[in-house]
């Protein structure tokens, strides 16, 4: 198996091919507006938090990857990747948020698919010269792991 077939089965894995944990559209499909953007704790995240943070990062690496250009700030402001604005509490800009986040699932499978092997095991010098398969397999695990706790959110929020 290809290093592009085990990335694409990683990320599809996480957004929409049920496998060992169910994908994050399932978890989100029927979730209501208040749900997402509900605060558990004082220090915790929204589902719709997370979610902005997923896009933020997954658009971010996929402009790298696309351009193969990765500059030296690799951490921007993460906790501002988790910001809900309040005034934009309301069911279009959740179904926006949604769309943002299939979006870039899909365009990240097409520029996986559209990719020769062979950029997947390049090293990127500016970036600990780790190979383009190792970042997107991480990216894999960070999505996975937010993916975790989303559904922890989730089945939270709904026993009570």
């Amino acid at each position: 198996m290809s290093y592009k077939a085990i990335l694409l089965d990683q990320l599809n894995a996480c957004y929409d091919d049920p496998s060992w944990f169910t994908p994050l559209h399932d978890i989100l499909v029927d979730l209501t507006v208040e749900e997402a953007a509900y605060v558990q704790s004082e220090q915790g995240h929204s589902i719709w938090g997370i979610v902005n943070h997923l896009i933020f990062w997954n658009q971010k690496w996929l402009e790298r990857y696309i351009s193969e250009h990765i500059e030296g700030n690799y951490s921007a402001q993460n906790d501002a990747t988790f910001v809900v604005d309040p005034s934009e509490i309301n069911d279009l800009q959740w179904r926006e948020t949604l769309h943002k986040l299939e979006t870039v699932f899909r365009d990240w499978n097409k520029a996986l698919e559209e990719s020769d092997e062979n950029k997947l095991i390049q090293p990127i010098p500016s970036f600990f010269n780790a190979p383009w398969w190792r970042v997107v397999s991480n990216l894999c695990t960070h999505n996975a792991y937010h993916i975790g706790q989303i559904m922890l959110l989730k089945k939270t929020m709904r026993q009570t």
